[in-house]
């Protein structure tokens, strides 16, 4: 068993399996709904990040590179300086959403290198320009372009051209749970001498502002260490090597910038800032002996092509010789564990582009894990001290769901562009994040079902900005996959886990059964469903207050869902007899789901695909005819059910059998194909001719195919605009295949022609699951026209293909993602530097939107695949020293 399975099996036995420090802090806390106490609901402007310096957050805290415990009480992280700069470089700059012309989007070049489940290994590179970091010409150029234009990216300012930057690597090494070493190497990739200061930094989030707590404090010891006290969690003690400063102050607003009502106290959250950048107050912060923020200063000259290190160390004990020598050796040892821990997870016959690939997008999911909190009762309730509670607060967003009181570490989309959970998100970051910690993967599905997310009345929350939106329902798929991919590796599949998530899930599945379906005719709504700008109009507001629209996609998901349920049921119902009849509840839901979608009017057959049907009053439906994944949803409900659950469930087979004889005698739709031997049945909702003619849409390179995937609309819209005219209003839909041109949803997100990794990795796995139960019976043209006929396990080899070949590097030594930016990517020690981005050009493959979404882009990792290792050859001995200094099972 390797090092880092050894702490990870200390981990699974704790009632929440977590370290706790770890790279908890977000890249951005600013421009959130939880620190708007403004009347209008505008998270953006009320609190900007040109007020983000000198304003205390309330509920959370943001920095470059950072680190907290668990509750986010004592925070770590660094600030730059290159002597040029108007404002102190302590947090990622992006713009807000009505900054930029397709919404926000952060403009910083940062990059997580490695990282393991414990965090005893992390690495994070951030690239410094030594000349004025661009901010105006950021803002001004991207204010100045429309919708139609491309976003204007850092690398497009000139400000990297002649490499004048610092390469700023910072690495973590934990001795023990609370004893953790820091690294920071700064190179000047430039060829002339160029000046930089560091702060590393260290503040408390502060809670005392408007509580009883008492105040913390960082106290001063020795021109090379401070003390930190907290009530919480207790004493630890900060050593860095000699500086050239050090300065105190507090981590309270600047009420004198926000209002002029501050006083005369200097020592507020910006001082650093102002000290650095103006020398104001300087001497008097460095003659304070304490504070809440503290840090240690150093005004660093190198050479061109020099590189300077930096270290310091944060731990609960006091040492006389935090740095004896050979102290680095534990960066090299937990760089030995942290390699071998992936040479038991990523597979051996791949190259080693995309063993980099996966261990960097695996190691973006655990950077992405963050401490999150949001108690919706408190926040509508009370005043960040800058604007009193308000009716605008309290009539408004989120009003309706004061039981939820948000206080963990969840894996983010995204810490700067989504520093928020959303439910279908989370699901995605789970199939990831099985791979390298089953615990953490499965304790995050429970997290979002848990009474203080979940509705009382069984909704799940959407994300910050509106908890009511409606996501997917892919929770039980999530649940499975993580099941299945635990027990091919364990050899032994959690059932208690099945069910905890199964019992939340019926809750969840009713609510959507009662909201969903208006007519109780097994057709569902649902809104935008977490696919933005997808319809012609936004999906989540009628045009019209007598319209109704029936969704493919809602009812798709719920048939997906009722399978997924079922296949739940009788995974527990080996072990539990007590889930059998459950398991039939929900094959017959499915039944009667899956005849809704086939025997309405949702699928069309002169064009031969699924489409939302709109009803107005008494006029005739209408089909939107959108060829989008909104009809190839209807693929993702398959199932192979082993016909020997019948003898083992004896009375699910005998309600099987009473229902499908009924429905046979009755002339009623009935969803099921047996093989000729009789040992599987597939469950579907689409049966086969329908299947044939959707896939014969999906790969044809002139719709739904593309070099890098499934986009998700078809590019047959781009010579066929979409119309349709509601009560006087026309609405258009056609194929963009970059960033968005519709403001819907923010106008970040693009689902009008890109391609989704999520969503391809949904196809990928339901085409082989297709494929599996055909075989050799069903062949397909694929690429249509190609002449190349596969069966769908091949089809899905081919889709998957491509979808990797959208991060992996040709023979060019270039990669679709970087897109024009190639020439950067190209230049020596960035080659290897890979970004995971929210989405991807539906005909370049270049990326856009989030640019650090392995969240759910991260799911390539899984996809790449490979043979995964065994329980039995994880027992076998690490061949390393596990260099720890206390037992791992001691409590903290």
């Amino acid at each position: 068993m390797t090092a880092e399975h050894q702490r990870l099996a200390v981990n699974q036995k704790k009632l929440i399996p977590l370290e706790q420090w770890g790279p908890y802090l977000s890249e951005r806390q600013w421009g959130t709904v939880r620190e708007d106490y403004g009347h209008f609901g505008d998270a953006w402007g009320y609190l900007p990040f040109d007020q983000s310096h000198y304003r205390a957050y309330r509920w959370g805290e943001d920095g470059i590179a950072g680190i907290s415990d668990y509750f986010q009480n004592l925070c770590f992280a660094l600030a730059f300086w290159n002597g040029k700069d108007k404002i102190l470089k302590e947090r990622l700059f992006g713009l807000g959403n009505y900054e930029g012309n397709h919404g926000e989007d952060v403009k910083e070049l940062y990059y997580y290198q490695d990282n393991i489940p414990t965090h005893y290994y992390m690495e994070y590179l951030y690239k410094y320009p030594q000349n004025e970091f661009p901010y105006d010409d950021l803002k001004n150029t991207n204010r100045s372009r429309s919708m139609l234009d491309k976003e204007y990216e850092l690398l497009d300012t000139g400000v990297f051209d002649k490499d004048e930057y610092f390469d700023i690597n910072i690495t973590y090494a934990k001795q023990n749970p609370q004893d953790i070493f820091i690294k920071i190497d700064i190179t000047n990739r430039g060829d002339k001498t160029a000046p930089i200061t560091v702060l590393p930094t260290l503040w408390f989030y502060n809670r005392w502002v408007d509580t009883d707590e008492v105040k913390p404090r960082i106290t001063f010891l020795n021109r090379t260490s401070v003390k930190v006290t907290h009530k919480r969690l207790g004493n630890y003690y900060f050593y860095f090597q000699h500086p050239d400063d050090g300065l105190f102050t507090e981590n309270e607003t600047n009420m004198n910038k926000v209002n002029g009502t501050g006083g005369e106290s200097i020592f507020t959250k910006d001082a650093f800032h102002d000290a650095i950048i103006h020398g104001t107050n300087r001497k008097k912060l460095r003659a304070r002996k304490e504070g809440t923020k503290f840090s240690p200063v150093y005004e660093l000259k190198l050479k061109g092509g020099e590189t300077k290190t930096l270290y310091c160390r944060l731990t609960n004990r006091a040492d006389d010789k935090p740095f004896t020598k050979g102290f680095e050796r534990i960066f090299n040892v937990r760089k030995q564990e942290a390699d071998h821990f992936y040479k038991t997870i990523l597979p051996a016959n791949i190259s080693d582009d995309l063993k980099n690939i996966q261990r960097k997008a695996l190691a973006g999911m655990l950077w992405s894990k963050q401490y999150y909190h949001y108690d919706v009762e408190r926040w509508l309730t009370s005043s960040d001290g800058i604007t009193p509670v308000n009716d605008g607060k309290t009539k408004g967003r989120n009003n309706d769901w004061t039981h939820l009181k948000n206080q963990d570490i969840i894996a983010m989309p995204d810490k700067w562009e989504y520093p928020w959970y959303a439910a279908w998100d989370l699901a995605f970051h789970c199939i990831s994040l099985v791979m390298v910690d089953p615990e953490f993967a499965k304790h995050q599905l429970l997290l979002i079902m848990r009474e203080w997310y979940m509705k009382p009345d069984g909704q799940l929350p959407a994300y910050e900005w509106n908890f009511s939106d409606v996501n997917p329902p892919v929770q039980a798929w999530a649940t499975m996959e993580v099941y299945r991919i635990e027990k091919e590796t364990s050899g032994t599949g959690d059932i208690i886990f099945l069910k905890k998530v199964f019992q939340k899930l019926l809750i969840n599945f009713t609510w959507w059964i009662n909201r969903k379906d208006r007519k109780g005719n097994n057709i569902f709504e649902g809104g935008f469903l977490g696919l933005d700008n997808i319809g012609v109009f936004n999906r989540s507001h009628n045009p019209s207050g007598e319209m109704l629209l029936e969704q493919a996609d809602g009812t798709s998901w719920m048939g997906m869902y009722a399978l997924n349920m079922m296949d739940m049921a009788l995974e527990i119902a080996k072990h539990d007899k007590a889930f059998e009849d459950t398991a039939t509840k929900f094959f017959e839901h499915f039944v009667l789901i899956a005849e809704a979608l086939n025997s309405h009017s949702l699928w069309n057959e002169e064009d031969k695909f699924y489409y939302d049907v709109l009803r107005i009053g008494s006029a005739d439906p209408m089909p939107l005819r959108i060829q989008s994944i909104v009809g190839l949803t209807s693929l993702f409900a398959v199932s192979i059910m082993d016909k020997e659950v019948f003898y083992r469930l004896p009375d699910f087979k005998k309600r099987i059998d009473w229902f499908e004889n009924y429905r046979a005698k009755n002339n009623r739709y009935w969803p099921n194909e047996e093989h000729g031997d009789g040992e599987e049945i597939l469950l579907s909702l689409v049966k086969k001719d329908r299947l044939i003619h959707l896939l014969n849409r999906m790969l044809n390179e002139d719709e739904f195919l593309s070099d890098g995937g499934i986009r998700a609309l078809s590019k047959y819209h781009e010579a066929n605009p979409y119309s349709v005219t509601i009560e006087g209003t026309r609405y258009e839909i056609q194929y963009d295949p970059g960033d968005s041109t519709s403001n819907l949803f923010g106008g970040n997100s693009n689902w009008r022609g890109p391609v989704w990794i999520p969503i391809n990795y949904l196809i990928i796995r339901s085409i082989r699951k297709y494929g599996e139960f055909y075989g050799d019976n069903l062949k397909v043209e694929c690429p249509v026209g190609s002449g190349v006929y596969l069966n769908l396990v091949d089809v899905s080899k081919v889709l998957t293909e491509r979808v990797v070949s959208l991060l992996a590097i040709d023979d060019k030594g270039e990669r679709k993602l970087n897109g024009n930016q190639n020439w950067f990517y190209k230049k020596p020690g960035n080659e290897k530097l890979v970004l995971f981005y929210e989405y991807f050009h539906g005909d370049t493959g270049c990326g856009l939107g989030a640019s650090h979404q392995t969240g759910w882009t991260s799911l390539v990792a899984d996809l790449i695949g490979g043979s995964r290792v065994k329980s039995e050859e994880l027992k076998e001995g690490s061949g390393h020293e596990i260099f720890f200094e206390e037992d791992e099972e001691e409590a903290y």
